[in-house]
């Protein structure tokens, strides 16, 4: 009689178990699978000089204005670069939330630049996660400054173009990376030795200090330079100070100059040796 008593007990149990996992399974399967977009991965549309991953959102105005000064060891005589300065300014508009353009001018060679940035992936966690978010920036710029006579040039050969991929990665809610394979093409070159096509890789990095605080580095190596100038890597260190609507980010860099051909390809400054130029990008959104 006991095993006739157990072996019921033991069919009432497993009938209840496999009933609690139906439950379950169908609980489950009713719970919508949310997914997470990780967000402010930095804080404004610059690293420091170079773009990040951030755009303008739908119907955002964003105005931008840049200043860089001279190198910091000219000394007394320029007050330590500070009487001389290049200046940049732009416009840049969300067409949607993944898709900003812009215009924009410098005063270094008189260049106007126009360009598109496209959120393509962004980085997710939960269901459907994705490690990364990938951005893709495209600029087509013309120097206006006039030609020295004899080295007249059509409009054409005053363009100049680029290219890149923007890879970040927000790794927690204070540290952030990028990668940025970058490509620039110059119609015409000052002399035949220098390549018209340049790769470069950026490196960028966003280290959150307080709530409205953080400090960004970043480094351009290149695998080919201009033979007509003693070019080197640009290297860049900014503070980000967020006030209410205003991004406002000082800047120690190699350059004075703020187009990515320029601070790019151009940059001569050796940082280390106190080619060090103090600079600021002031950014309003409507």
């Amino acid at each position: 009689m006991k095993k006739i008593f157990l072996t019921i007990f033991l069919i009432i149990v497993n009938l209840q178990v496999n009933a609690q996992d139906d439950l379950l399974d169908l609980l489950d399967s009713e719970t919508p699978k949310t997914e997470n977009i990780v967000s402010a991965t930095f804080k404004g549309t610059r690293i420091v000089n170079g773009h990040s991953i951030e755009n303008r959102k739908k119907k955002e105005l964003e105005f931008i204005i840049a200043h860089r000064f001279g190198a910091i060891n000219t000394g007394f005589e320029e007050l330590f670069g500070l009487d001389i300065s290049n200046i940049r300014f732009s416009f840049e508009y969300g067409l949607t939330d993944n898709l900003t353009a812009g215009l924009s001018r410098a005063s270094v060679e008189k260049t106007y630049e126009g360009f598109l940035k496209y959120s393509l992936v962004k980085q997710k966690t939960g269901a459907n996660s994705f490690p990364f978010a990938i951005s893709l920036f495209g600029s087509i710029a013309a120097k206006s400054q006039k030609a020295i006579p004899g080295f007249e040039r059509s409009f054409a050969e005053s363009l100049f173009y680029t290219a890149q991929v923007l890879i970040a990665k927000k790794l927690n809610s204070s540290v952030s990376f990028q990668l940025t394979p970058t490509y620039i093409h110059r119609n015409l070159t000052a002399i035949d030795a220098d390549p018209h096509d340049i790769f470069a890789i950026g490196i960028g990095t966003r280290v959150k200090l307080s709530k409205r605080v953080s400090l960004n580095a970043e480094y351009f190596p290149q695998f080919d330079k201009l033979k007509s100038i003693d070019a080197r890597n640009s290297l860049a260190f900014g503070i980000d100070i967020e006030t209410g609507g205003h991004v406002f980010q000082i800047i120690l860099a190699n350059s004075r100059r703020m187009l990515e051909k320029a601070f790019i390809t151009e940059t001569t400054g050796n940082f280390f040796g106190g080619d060090i130029h103090l600079g600021f990008n002031l950014s309003r959104t409507f």
